[in-house]
């Protein structure tokens, strides 16, 4: 983090050392399957805050997608033979 950024952020008055968490050392002496089962309970939290697509958006969603990669896949073959009868062109063929 640069100089301006460490003094913008919250909390910047005292410097913290790279092994610096601020947590105590009991919380930081948490046994392996402690660690385990948080981060477990992390996971299913977050998965919990997901807002899955609607079926109307999901078409949505891949209309678009598969719209986009045909006109990309048109643009590349146009330009791919475009360069193949120039490079005929300049070298016979």
């Amino acid at each position: 983090m640069s100089e301006t950024a460490a003094s913008a952020a919250p909390g910047a008055d005292a410097p913290r050392t790279p092994h610096s968490t601020g947590k105590s050392s009991k919380e930081a002496r948490k046994g392996l399957f402690a660690r385990i089962a948080l981060f477990v309970r992390q996971v299913v939290s977050e998965l919990k805050k997901v807002v899955r697509p609607t079926r109307s958006e999901l078409v949505t969603y891949t209309s678009v997608v598969l719209v986009f990669v045909a006109v990309v896949m048109a643009f590349v073959t146009v330009i791919d033979i475009g360069i193949g009868k120039l490079t005929f062109w300049i070298f016979g063929g």
